[in-house]
């Protein structure tokens, strides 16, 4: 459920935005086009409610709030949580990862950016499992996070960070549950969504998920 890394987050907190703005060198293709991957997340959502998981320091959520859009937030990392409750107070935050979180009502969007990857193949599939429930019809899930063309192009990737001395990264794209296209796109579609993917970076990938009712 991605609770194996909450030391990294509680440990990164403090620095995270300036790691997502630019500001570490190893990361800084990881998060390239930051700000245009929020907005792109922010655009695609549909009129209703928001549950966010993995909201971090609230930067995502900040957009969707300024929006005008009701949003519901889910963080495992009680330093992370605490900076987003510092930052937007009045949001409903709560402790909880993709998979076990405190059930709301129906929902009409699941949006979520550099999070979804913390979870492991068979662990997405559950999620997506859980998010189906979860939406209304013609619900959306639009994500935004790191993914690979194929298992080889990770293994390039790496292969290149080790090259450059980017050791952290390089760790990290082998430590976490970093997936290929192929395999989200079957895990949507099995699950009655209709998905689509757009590149946003060298990194980062736009995912946009509608739930078919008439396939589900």
């Amino acid at each position: 459920m991605g609770r194996e890394f909450l030391h990294i987050f509680d440990g990164w907190a403090e620095t995270y935005d300036a790691s997502v703005g630019g500001k570490d060198e190893q990361y800084a293709k990881v998060f390239e086009n930051y700000e245009g991957i929020l907005k792109a997340v922010a655009e695609q959502v549909k009129p209703g409610i928001i549950l966010e998981f993995g909201v971090g320091t609230g930067n995502l959520t900040e957009k969707l709030l300024k929006a005008g859009h009701e949003v519901i937030g889910i963080e495992p990392s009680d330093a992370m949580r605490k900076l987003a409750g510092e930052k937007l107070p009045g949001l409903p935050l709560y402790e909880g990862d993709f998979i076990d979180y405190p059930k709301v009502e129906k929902v009409d969007n699941i949006v979520s950016t550099f999070a979804f990857h913390h979870l492991t193949n068979s662990e997405k599939e559950i999620a997506v499992m859980q998010f189906a429930e979860q939406l209304t019809d013609n619900g959306k899930i639009v994500f935004g996070d790191t993914m690979f063309t194929s298992d080889l192009h990770k293994m390039a990737v790496i292969k290149e960070a080790k090259e450059k001395g980017y050791l952290d990264l390089a760790a990290d794209l082998d430590r976490e549950y970093y997936p290929n296209i192929d395999l989200l796109r079957n895990i949507f579609t099995l699950h009655g969504f209709d998905v689509t993917f757009r590149q946003m970076n060298d990194f980062a990938w736009l995912i946009v998920a509608a739930k078919n009712k008439e396939r589900i």
